[in-house]
């Protein structure tokens, strides 16, 4: 019964892994593909992320994510964080019902936080653009950041802050010689794990984006309505080792201790 039961198990993991990862294997396989008939498999080739290196369109609209990612992770980090510490060291009035906020905010479906974020912009007057883009992006990063950072700052043991304060630490002092170091791999994986986030986003996105500011997985995305061309497979393998690595550094530098 038990070698049975045991079988199962295996069997039941490896039809739900294959199921998972049997789609990203695939398409990281006919990115390498030379033929660019469906899924027909004529010899390994590296063309297709040449052609992405030629086209133009492409490469502006990956600069344009690298570079919204990059600004809206590091502002969010910036509010994140201080918001954790906010939370974690002062008691103040309507202290839950923010954080109860911050929780609604990172539960909300896409299509509704798109939406009323458009609804918002349309009524303040924006013009749709990299502005509108920036907010949003660091709206729906921001939850997620206050909690990895929020995770570092629960387990810190306080009594070290008021050990610095009783040798003659100045607040300022305390918190950039001992609080910062502290809880720095919490912010750097909050800072990983926010541009991440922004760098494939595409339902936000694509209500809160301008003609004048296209981003790749908004191209992406246009370019398989009428179908899976070789260069989708491409740029998808590209994405997805972007975010194993930024996976990778976000964990690591949350296991890394001081």
């Amino acid at each position: 019964m038990t070698k049975t039961f045991k079988w199962f198990s295996r069997l039941y993991l490896t039809l739900i892994y294959l199921v998972l990862f049997a789609p990203i294997l695939v398409m990281v396989v006919f990115s390498f593909n030379a033929s660019k008939i469906g899924y027909y498999w004529g010899g390994f080739s590296l063309t297709w992320y040449q052609e992405l290196l030629n086209n133009p369109a492409l490469v502006k609209s990956a600069w344009h994510s690298l570079l919204l990612a990059f600004v809206s992770a590091t502002i969010t980090t910036a509010i994140g964080g201080l918001t954790a510490l906010s939370f974690q060291r002062y008691d103040f009035k309507g202290k839950s019902v923010l954080q109860s906020l911050l929780f609604v905010l990172m539960m909300s479906p896409e299509i509704v936080l798109a939406i009323s974020l458009l609804a918002l912009f349309l009524l303040l007057g924006f013009q749709l653009g990299f502005i509108t883009l920036l907010i949003a992006h660091i709206t729906f990063c921001l939850p997620f950041v206050v909690i990895t950072v929020s995770s570092r700052l629960s387990s810190l043991d306080k009594s070290i802050l008021e050990a610095s304060r009783d040798l003659g630490a100045s607040e300022f002092t305390m918190i950039r010689t001992v609080l910062v170091p502290i809880i720095l791999p919490a912010v750097l994986a909050g800072w990983v794990l926010a541009f991440t986030l922004s760098l494939d986003d595409v339902v936000v996105s694509t209500f809160v984006t301008g003609p004048e500011f296209e981003i790749l997985p908004l191209q992406i995305y246009s370019m398989v309505r009428v179908g899976v061309k070789p260069e989708v497979n491409a740029i998808g393998t590209i994405l997805l080792v972007i975010s194993l690595l930024g996976l990778l550094i976000s964990q690591l530098l949350l296991l890394k201790k001081r």
